[in-house]
């Protein structure tokens, strides 16, 4: 993959800031499936965080061409022990159909054409008792009460 611009890496950088790693390379190193779930990870997301829990320098740089080689992505950032990857989405994974939804059901008309009456509100609800300005409500403690209502 050609390297990227000055101006597409800042703007990379500036979407994994909020990432999380979603790929740890332990400590068995870059194994055929930790390559596979970072393949997966950037089929998915194209920007992936990539965690190298290697203490060398040098080898987690080594990780991190590899990577970029064998999955043809770009290195975007190097923080510490973070690996920032990105690569362009393919084709025929950016071309998903839409997802399906189901269409609502036709409402049930009445006689003539004339839609039925919605249920009548239930409004038979017995008003609200308040108990009065720094009395609590029988059997409930006056410190459960908010502080406004203690008159603190």
């Amino acid at each position: 993959m050609e390297p990227l611009e000055p101006a597409q890496r800042r703007a990379l950088r500036a979407k994994a800031h909020h990432l999380d790693p979603v790929v740890t390379i332990g400590h068995h190193g870059l194994t055929p499936a930790v390559l596979h779930e970072i393949d997966v990870a950037l089929t998915a997301h194209e920007l992936v965080k990539v965690r190298a829990l290697a203490n060398d320098r040098d080898a987690r740089e080594g990780l991190r061409e590899r990577i970029c080689s064998e999955l043809d992505c770009a290195p975007v950032q190097r923080i510490g022990k973070l690996l920032v990857l990105w690569r362009p989405r393919p084709p025929e994974a950016a071309e998903s159909p839409a997802p399906r939804t189901r269409a609502p059901a036709p409402r049930k008309r009445a006689a003539g054409g004339m839609r039925e009456a919605a249920p009548a509100a239930v409004t038979s609800l017995p008003p609200r008792v308040r108990a009065p300005a720094g009395k609590a409500p029988k059997g409930v403690p006056r410190a459960a009460l908010p502080r406004r209502r203690r008159g603190l």
